[in-house]
């Protein structure tokens, strides 16, 4: 099945080439398409990709295919799909063309991020089809290493106007494993491949049978098949006549997976011995490189006239690339290989790989040739991680510490290696790798303050998987075992035991008190991790005004990249403190460092935060990017994901329906996972989301709520939409109380934010007489921030007031001002609002129903919105995760609907509009 000419017609397949034919007529009109093939193993998914490759025009399709040999060795399908279109990556930026010559070993530098390279391997994509269509077809997807499949999935959502088609075939019989690997798929386009009906199984079985055969012979053939097209045309080879007439044996595997792997194996057997060592070297080597490969054979003592055999019998072909009739002639040749035999072949590999450019893949094959334990490989794979880093970032890392544990030749060294592979996999994202390995390393003796980190690691991966109060405890055990031992560690772990408290928030009982205790009990350290953990002790103990300081000065501290893990923590300490520069500069360095360097364990918290940052700036557009994002993040790594950057943005935009959803799923988290901060975050986009909609008695009730827990951060935007959401619904006491607890935190603050907020309260809830200044002053300390959102929420307010005191004059200035704000952000229900109160100075405002700016779409007002901030069509691209080409597109479907004809008119266009 897999030698399928052009054209050809597939025997049963006319659905499945209907499909494909359709997506090439879509590609070749200038759109992209991805498809996901599903479909147990030789159902004919490899061919229906040859079938694909076939019709697409010459030279335009590149192919690779997951193996489960490699699984773990990073970017080795990615290489195999970029390396015919590496012409084409001068066109690239400078920092994507870097991230993906570093990933592939072509140069040295800052380990690439996951993300830009996929920017990257997007652009270059677009650049290769951009004078004709192009096709990837990527088999056997469930056996991509991880960082392949993620990059892969990540540009298959991405691609839209470039011309390109990107094609996955998943096995659904693959194992629990390999499909698990294979979920970065999910919510692609699918097409299920089903067996074939019994009269084109029989039809294909016959045109493969030596000689007549009994009808219930080939009947049940026919049967055990279940119309699996590989296992009809496969099954029947080398049976004898014998076995053709009386049927197969019955300790034959059901699966025909098995049974067509098993063929193969039979087909290798009989080949002569050298060329059985070459179809296993050739299975063994990483990226299909035919020269290394005849380099290996020559270390072996073959010559390249043993590839005759294999190339008779159409198992594999072997030029500057090698490739194989099937994957499962790979996992054949693997899997029918003794131990020694597998040795040997890496062995060789080692030997003729060059250790200055690849020494993460010589150290790698060597650790796979070793016999037993092996210290000197294991210290050079050890040596290897600084590349391993820069190739694949902190899993590739973790896979090769792990590697170099087994081969430890010392208990001690096996644990203590185990033990740093965990923080690796931790790093890396990967936390469900993590109780296994601390399992292992627990079988050998651990001193004490190796027993305190191994539980202080098994309570992080907890916490990443669940976010739950659970792993508090734990967490505080560790720190005091570790005080009397490590004072350094002991701090780093009190402060993981804390911010564990802090985000369970009332949920947390005693144990906040308990850890902010033994916090204190430490020796204080002047590093970030000391003086954070001194300032939130102090928080807890002392309360907020005594904290204000020791927080100031823990996040003026921030500054070198190892201390961006401190994001989650450090985040809502600058709210605690009204320090928006903090907040917004951290936000943005941990984004960019994540992403280099490939720390998935960061990356959510980063872009939670960023997320954050970016709503309150007025940037509702960028803002949906990076939720965007960390939806697909919680996808792709099993973590669960923050949804309140998505909650609050709804909320913003006044979006009830979708808001109320997400509230209510947030709600729900913070009962299951035991994070109680949760609560008050719900709460808050709540009350912001019925101040928007001017539903105040809602509002406030949801504030108070907020308030009464005090959440670290959390408390203070509680207390800012209470007093509003009060003082409009006529409840001035409640207005009042709220702002004199206002007052009491902004006080100590002293920054622009903070007094901006209070002369904001003061404005709505003190003395009527100071109104006005107050009002003026909020607009001026306010504006010096990056708080656009809450400047223009400012003006609304001052233009309310005076339209009810009579000056319409004068409230139409602040209410346009507030309304035009309100509009381009995307804050639909304050623009509402705002324009409301415009028609009753008796302006007129267009109604939103009827104009042009209904009809874009999100991701249309994305790249409308980020053109009209000045940005170019590359710039555009990688802050939305498209192509230049994509954005482009748009931009030309924005200028239709929006009848203009260049970017100087966007601005004004989307401005018509609430």
């Amino acid at each position: 099945m897999a030698n399928i000419s052009p054209g050809s017609h597939l025997r049963g397949r006319a659905r499945e080439q209907e499909v494909l034919d359709r997506l090439l007529r879509d590609v070749h009109g200038g759109h992209s398409r991805a498809l996901v093939l599903r479909g147990e193993y030789g159902i004919g998914k490899t061919a229906l990709l040859t079938y694909l490759a076939g019709q697409a025009p010459v030279g335009r399709v590149v192919r690779t295919a997951g193996v489960e040999t490699e699984s773990e060795i990073p970017y080795a399908a990615l290489q195999q799909v970029c390396a015919p279109l590496l012409d084409h990556l001068d066109r690239l930026p400078e920092a994507q063309r870097g991230a993906l010559t570093t990933a592939f070993g072509l140069s040295r530098g800052k380990p690439p991020g996951q993300l830009l390279i996929a920017l990257a391997v997007l652009g270059l994509l677009a650049e290769a089809a951009a004078d004709e269509p192009l096709v990837c077809v990527v088999d056997d997807a469930e056996w991509l290493d991880g960082l392949s499949g993620a990059i892969l999935a990540s540009v298959a959502r991405r691609l839209h106007a470039e011309s390109v088609a990107l094609v996955f075939a998943v096995s659904t019989s693959a194992t629990a494993p390999a499909q698990a690997n294979a979920e970065y798929l999910a919510g692609l386009p699918e097409l299920r491949v089903d067996g074939l009906g019994d009269d084109d199984a029989r039809a294909l079985l016959d045109s493969v049978l030596p000689e007549p055969v009994d009808p219930q012979v080939r009947d049940r053939i026919v049967a055990e098949a279940r119309g699996n097209p590989l296992a009809l045309l496969e099954l029947p080879r080398g049976l004898s006549p014998a076995e053709l007439a009386f049927g197969f044996d019955g300790a034959r595997s059901a699966s025909p997976a098995s049974r067509v792997e098993e063929d193969y194996r039979r087909q290798i057997a009989a080949l002569p011995a050298d060329t059985r060592q070459l179809v296993l070297a050739a299975a063994v080597e990483a990226v299909g490189d035919g020269t290394l490969l005849l380099r290996a054979l020559e270390r072996l003592g073959i010559g390249p006239e043993a590839a005759a055999p294999a190339r008779i019998d159409g198992l594999m072909e072997i030029g500057a690339r090698v490739r194989f009739r099937h994957p499962l002639v790979r996992a054949a040749a693997r899997r029918s290989a003794d131990a020694a035999e597998l040795r040997e072949v890496h062995r060789a590999l080692a030997e003729v790989i060059d250790p200055s450019r690849e020494p993460d893949r010589r150290a790698w094959h060597r650790a796979q040739a070793a016999v037993a334990t092996d210290e000197e490989v294991a210290e050079e794979l050890e040596r290897s991680i600084g590349h391993a880093l820069a190739r694949g970032g902190y899993a590739a890392v973790a896979h090769v510490l792990e590697r170099a544990a087994e081969l430890s030749a010392d208990s001690t060294a096996h644990a203590a290696r185990l033990l740093v592979a965990a923080d690796a996999y931790l790093t890396a994202g990967m936390p469900v790798r993590v109780p296994q390995l601390l399992d292992i390393a627990g079988t050998a003796p651990l001193d004490p303050k190796r027993q305190a980190h191994a539980e202080r690691l098994r309570a992080q991966a907890a916490f990443a998987l669940t976010h739950g109060r659970a792993a508090g405890p734990r967490l505080l055990a560790a720190a005091q075992r570790l005080a009397e031992l490590e004072p350094t560690a002991a701090r780093e772990t009190y402060l993981w035991a804390l911010g564990v408290a802090l985000h369970a928030g009332p949920l947390a009982g005693e144990d906040l008190h308990r850890a902010a205790a033994g916090a204190r009990a430490v020796p204080p350290g002047t590093d970030a991790v000391g003086l954070l953990l001194t300032g939130l002790a102090t928080w807890v103990l002392d309360g907020h005004a005594a904290a204000v300081p020791e927080l100031r000065r823990a996040l003026r501290t921030l500054s070198e990249d190892d201390d961006l893990r401190l994001l989650w923590l450090a985040a809502p300490a600058s709210h605690a403190v009204w320090d928006d520069e903090t907040w917004y500069q951290l936000s943005e360095r941990a984004v960019a460092h994540a992403r280099a360097t490939g720390a998935l364990s960061l990356l959510p918290a980063a872009l939670s935060s960023r997320a954050g940052a970016l709503i309150q700036a007025g940037r509702f557009a960028d803002a949906a990017a990076l939720t965007d994002q960390i939806d697909a993040l919680g996808r792709a790594t099993g973590l669960v994901p923050d949804l309140c950057p998505a909650l609050t943005l709804a909320a913003a935009r006044g979006r009830e329906a979708e808001a109320r959803e997400l509230i209510d799923t947030v709600l729900r988290d913070a009962d299951a996972y035991g994070e109680g901060r949760l609560n008050g975050m719900a709460d808050v986009a709540a009350a912001l989301l019925y101040n928007g909609l001017g539903e105040y008695p809602a509002a406030m009730r949801a504030a108070q709520r907020a308030a009464g827990r005090d959440d670290l951060g959390v408390g203070n935007w509680a207390l800012v939409e209470s007093v509003e959401a009060a003082a409009r619904a006529g409840e001035t006491g409640i207005a009042s109380r709220a702002r004199e607890r206002l007052s009491e935190r902004t006080r100590s603050a002293g920054s622009d934010w903070a007094l901006g907020v209070q002369a904001l309260a003061d404005a709505l809830a003190g003395s009527p007489g100071e109104a006005e200044d107050r009002y003026r002053e909020a607009i001026e300390q306010l504006s010096t921030t990056r708080l656009d959102l809450l400047v223009a929420r400012a003006r609304l307010l001052y233009g309310e007031w005076l339209r009810r005191a009579g000056r319409r004059t004068d409230a139409r200035d602040e209410l346009r001002a507030a309304h035009h704000a309100f509009a381009a952000m995307g804050a639909e229900a304050f623009a509402r609002r705002a324009g409301r109160e415009l028609q009753a100075t008796g302006e007129t405002v267009q109604s939103r129903t009827n104009g042009p700016r209904d009809e874009l779409t999100p991701q249309e007002t994305q790249v409308a919105r980020l053109a009209v901030a000045g940005r170019t069509n590359a710039e555009i691209g990688a802050a939305l995760f498209l192509s230049p080409r994509t954005v482009e597109w748009h931009l030309r479907k924005v200028f239709t609907k929006l009848r203009i004809a260049t970017r100087r008119e966007l601005a004004a266009a989307l401005r018509v509009q609430p």
